[in-house]
């Protein structure tokens, strides 16, 4: 197995990042590419930098007869015209060599989404919430600028110190002209739509165009919920068919206690008929997000636990109240003092000592 230092390029082919940046350890590999984490010089801010070969064209994303140097710059392109999105990867520096491309993002420390749910197995419907709606207002904003990703699935959205989510890895995006219709097969198997599928076996068929989007966002949202995804057969043949049949279903235990409205957005997310399949807009105006959030003060768990002590306090001391004896008045002592009944407790205490 090769060693890191074996993996850098020569400080000649990129001096101009090595002058700005100091690579470290690595945080993952491609077939063509490795990302490591990279200290800004002049400021000590920690990056990722994708480090590409274009000496490499077996990647699988380049496409469309491509090369591995003409398929990054468009990435690249696609990146910049979506920058500023808080839940969209940001790609802060780009550094070119006859070689060597160097992609400088924002580091994202919590890693891959997918490898998160690995590690809790499945989410609860409030995380779900959380990470789906931040999915499809990035979606919307993809969206907007006339882009379809083509390849959404929990390792292509990261995670920030924050848990917010970063959609990444924009390889397989295309722009759009208007009315174009896309009809090359790519993306990832179990997250595929019917309509990818059938422009790709069938002849006459019209293409997709971004509701392929939707359809992955329904299968990623069926996956943090249970943990599996929802067309996956250890034959692809059979998976292949379930996805183009729409063929799932919510019997299994862990559906027990989840909601309808969890259930009625993934139905209507994993809709076979593009042209019925609900919209970004109307997901994110779905029973499923419209959850009543009581606002209120800022949670202190120091003044908390001060009051709930006081409170108890309180209590003892108002069950003490039935058993206090009465305030001793002088002018009964005076008069009766054997009436009193602590006078007649210390009394018989000084007798038995004056026995002794």
């Amino acid at each position: 197995m090769a060693k890191d230092d074996d993996l850098l390029p020569d400080k000649d082919a990129a001096k101009g990042f090595y002058a700005k940046y100091e690579p470290k350890e690595i945080l993952g590999r491609g077939i063509s590419s490795t990302v490591r984490r990279c200290i800004e010089k002049e400021t000590g801010t920690e990056f990722a930098a994708k480090i590409i070969d274009l000496s490499n064209d077996s990647y699988e994303g380049v496409s469309e007869g491509k090369t591995m140097l003409e398929a990054t710059l468009e990435e690249i392109n696609i990146l910049r015209m979506v920058t500023g999105h808080p839940y969209i990867i940001e790609l802060h520096d780009v550094f070119q060599s006859n070689t060597f491309i160097f992609l400088v993002f924002e580091l994202c420390k919590n890693g891959e989404l997918f490898d998160y749910l690995t590690s809790v197995v499945a989410l609860s419907e409030k995380k779900t919430r959380y990470i789906m709606r931040q999915l499809f207002e990035a979606l919307q904003y993809v969206h907007m600028h006339n882009i379809v990703h083509r390849d959404l699935k929990p390792e292509n959205i990261l995670l920030d110190d924050n848990f917010n989510i970063k959609l990444t890895d924009f390889g397989f995006a295309k722009v759009l002209q208007p009315n174009e219709k896309l009809f090359d097969l790519c993306g990832t198997p179990g997250y595929l739509a019917p309509e990818v599928l059938r422009c790709n076996m069938f002849e006459g068929e019209e293409g997709y165009g971004p509701q392929i989007d939707l359809w992955a966002c329904g299968v990623i949202m069926f996956t943090l919920l249970v943990g599996c995804p929802p067309f996956w057969h250890r034959k692809q043949m059979v998976m292949l068919r379930n996805i183009m049949e729409g063929n799932y279903s919510f019997t299994s235990p862990e559906w027990a206690d989840i909601t309808e409205s969890s259930k009625d957005l993934i139905r209507k997310l994993l809709t076979v008929d593009p042209y019925k399949r609900i919209t970004i807009e109307e997901a994110l105006s779905h029973q499923f997000f419209q959850v009543l959030e009581i606002k209120g003060r800022t949670f202190n768990a120091r003044k908390t636990f001060q009051f709930a002590i006081l409170c108890v306090r309180a209590m003892v001391r108002i069950r003490r109240l039935h058993f206090t004896p009465d305030t001793l008045s002088i002018s009964v002592a005076q008069v009766d003092p054997y009436r009193v009944k602590v006078l007649r407790k210390i009394q018989t205490l000084l007798w038995a000592i004056f026995i002794d």
